[in-house]
């Protein structure tokens, strides 16, 4: 009997030795080391990248001369590779071309439009490169694998159907809600309208004036900038060409023009109280609408409806008995 046991408890020993040099169903089911590696390369903000359009398909790129700068400035990045960490950068790059996580892209467009002396550093539009290797030349790589979205933009995602309900709820809202709400929106609409109108002033009076090309916030207008670029104050350097004297004079001969047309018409004090006027009385429309007085409308339509209907009756039934 205590030879039984003694070789029950080795049999569990083994077995348990042999449990543990056998990996867990979770580190099966681990990831690859440089999917890691390019979720991580991914979201450092180190890496230059924009997004443009690759066969109707909206993407992240980056060119390869940044992503070599990249490494070589953040060469502990490489940690996650482990044994293959001491890989050149060009290993690197061609084991994630062949693990589909990158895909090699070229510019759609590869001649230089009328007015600009170069191609454009960051192409909007891309389409698949035929060879698929890694190149520092003017070479443009696409993430292939969906970025893990952040927490804010769940957030934010899951904040429009209550956003839209409570513009759907907006006519009963108190009055005083109705007007800070009004306000607000007016106030954001004439701050956008007047940054606006201030870079066109700038733009206008640096390029008839100097001859240079100044945006103020040049991302304002952007489509797919980022919250940091959508609010860069200075523009970049013009790399354009100088325009022409000629084409300067005309412009400011046409502004002037443009200018004392303007003032010539500019309505006068009266007509300005007329404008506000109806200004304010569509905004008291707006605020002062309520559901009950669209009902109480509608039912005084039909009581009205009904009271003409029984007075022409009555008017008929008149008739008659007068005829008998």
């Amino acid at each position: 009997m205590k030879k039984a046991g003694a070789d029950k408890k080795r049999v569990r020993r083994s077995s348990a030795a042999v449990g543990s040099d056998t990996p867990p169903r979770k580190q099966a089911n681990k990831k690859d080391v440089f999917q890691l590696f390019a979720e991580k390369v991914r979201d450092h903000k180190d890496l230059v990248s924009r997004w443009a359009v690759l066969q109707e398909t909206r993407v992240e790129y980056f060119r390869g001369k940044d992503f070599v700068v990249f490494l070589r400035n953040h060469s502990e990045v490489k940690d996650i590779l482990g044994s293959d960490r001491h890989l050149e950068i060009e290993d690197i790059a061609n084991r994630l071309l062949n693990k589909n996580l990158l895909v090699r892209c070229d510019r759609v467009v590869k001649t230089v439009r009328p007015g600009k002396r170069k191609l454009s550093t960051w192409p909007a539009h891309l389409e698949i490169y035929p060879d698929q290797e890694f190149s520092d030349n003017d070479a443009f790589f696409a993430w292939t694998f969906v970025n893990k979205r952040p927490l804010w933009q769940t957030l934010l995602s899951l904040s429009w159907p209550v956003l839209t309900l409570a513009i759907c709820l907006f006519p009963i809202y108190p009055h005083q809600a109705k007007l800070l709400i009004l306000y607000l929106c007016a106030g954001v609409l004439l701050l956008i309208l007047c940054l606006l109108l201030v870079r066109g002033l700038i733009f206008g009076a640096g390029w008839i004036l100097l001859g240079k090309r100044i945006w103020i916030f040049p991302n304002i207008l952007a489509e797919e900038a980022t919250l940091g670029e959508l609010f860069r104050f200075w523009p970049k350097k013009d790399e354009d060409e100088k325009p022409k004297l000629t084409a300067r004079l005309f412009f400011a001969v046409v502004a002037i023009f443009v200018i004392l047309l303007l003032r010539h018409h500019a309505p006068d004090e009266a007509a300005r109280a007329r404008y506000q006027k109806r200004v304010y009385n569509i905004i008291d429309d707006v605020i002062e609408w309520d559901p009950r007085l669209a009902l109480s409308g509608m039912m005084d339509g039909k009581a009205t409806e009904v009271n003409v209907t029984e007075s022409d009756g009555n008017f008929t039934d008149g008739g008659d008995e007068k005829d008998m």
